[in-house]
């Protein structure tokens, strides 16, 4: 083997231990949950190696000592639980317990609505935030909201956020990048949209921008054709009560979801 070739395997070998460690790192952080599958091992005692899943009560039957309450510690914490059972027990004096985590299936969030990849994720960290699980279903389409819904359950009482999540992002960045538990969903519902039609280039449905007026919801219809004008606009908005009102707007307005705008043709 000449020196290149060592050089290569050194780097790839170093590689590896940093991929190895940012791993060991992940999975320590994550909270065990009902359906995970892990593998526990102790050190120089090969027949205490055992594969099992958590149960739904989040407890697991381990040998000797019978059954262990892991479900909602981190790994650390698991490790450290068998081994004070297994030393309080008299059957290891100084226990060194590894517990590998194999499958993840306890703490899953639901991503759903317009998003790139709906489906059920895994929480793999106990940090993980709405951000991270929105950027792992491929983030939304082009046709979804801003503002997604959260719901979960939080200290065993429902739980549901609508979060701006442009605004996660400004120059004044708020709190609202909450923590995701287990079981949550992530709703990303379809953009707000107006209606535009009459004397203009490209009648049609637009979404709503945030701050959208009157003159940029024209333009976005291609603009007034040569019959068209501005003058004689009409939106035809829904008011609270559920009855359609006939606005004159200004073009400095603002548009509104599910407003629609007429523009007429000149009389002149």
């Amino acid at each position: 083997m000449n020196h290149c070739q060592k050089l290569l395997l050194g780097i790839l070998f170093t590689l590896g231990l940093i991929v190895a460690a940012q791993a060991q790192d992940r999975q320590a952080d994550y909270r065990l949950g009902a359906g995970d599958a892990i593998k526990i091992s102790v050190f120089q005692n090969p027949d205490l190696t055992v594969e099992t899943r958590v149960a739904d009560s989040g407890i697991i039957t381990y040998p000797l000592i019978g059954a262990v309450q892991l479900g909602g510690n981190t790994i650390p914490e698991a490790e450290r639980a068998i081994a004070d059972k297994l030393r309080e027990g008299g059957f290891v004096q100084k226990p060194q317990v590894n517990i590998l985590l194999i499958q993840v299936r306890g703490n899953q969030v639901s991503v759903l609505g317009l998003v790139s990849r709906p489906g059920r994720y895994p929480i793999e960290t106990g940090n993980t935030r709405l951000s991270d699980m929105l950027a792992t279903a491929g983030g939304a389409v082009p046709s979804g909201s801003d503002v997604v819904i959260l719901s979960g359950i939080r200290e065993g009482k429902p739980f549901r956020r609508e979060i701006d999540v442009p605004a996660l992002f400004g120059p004044e960045r708020n709190n609202e990048d909450v923590l995701v538990a287990g079981g949550d969903v992530i709703y990303v519902h379809r953009a707000p949209v107006f209606y535009i039609y009459g004397e203009v280039q490209r009648p049609g449905p637009y979404r709503v921008e945030r701050d959208m007026t009157v003159l940029q919801a024209l333009v976005q219809g291609g603009g007034l054709t040569v019959r068209g004008t501005e003058r004689s606009m009409r939106i035809h908005r829904r008011g609270a009560d559920g009855r359609v009102a006939e606005i004159a707007p200004e073009k400095s307005d603002l548009v509104r979801a599910d407003d629609v705008i007429q523009v007429q043709e000149s009389l002149f």
